[in-house]
């Protein structure tokens, strides 16, 4: 079998109840009993509280995990996509990063998503909206 990056074949889970690559088990949804929204992206787990948003990586992320209060947020740059959508946190006097033509941008601020999140990006994407500073 072909080692593909977002597969998780490992002792952790079943690779069958992933989503969009990310695996889901009770622990990851105990670690979050107070937040608003959890999304379990293809780069990592987008989590919104009353206070904060918290990214959180996948292991194979150049990135590290977030934590961003509410009032330095601005606003969301959401873009559903046709295959894999992004979800991006604006920030109080920082420029919004853009991808290409062809491209998302990728950052330690943007999330990616295929089809089967764009119901929680959304959602996600509104609590933010109601809760930011701008």
């Amino acid at each position: 079998m072909i080692d593909l990056p977002w597969r998780n074949d490992d002792a952790e889970g079943d690779p069958a109840n992933d989503v969009d690559g990310v695996p889901t088990n009770d622990a990851t949804a105990d670690a979050h009993d107070e937040a608003l929204v959890v999304c379990r992206c293809q780069d990592g787990t987008l989590v919104v509280y009353e206070d904060r948003v918290v990214i959180e990586r996948a292991r194979r992320s150049k990135f590290d995990d977030t934590t961003v209060p509410f009032e330095e947020i601005s606003g969301v740059d959401y873009a559903g996509g046709i295959a894999i959508g992004y979800i991006q946190l604006e920030l109080v006097g920082v420029a919004l990063d853009a991808g290409g033509l062809f491209s998302s941008p990728v950052n330690e601020r943007t999330l990616h998503f295929g089809g089967g999140g764009r119901d929680c990006a959304k959602r996600a994407r509104d609590a933010i909206l109601e809760r930011a500073r701008g």
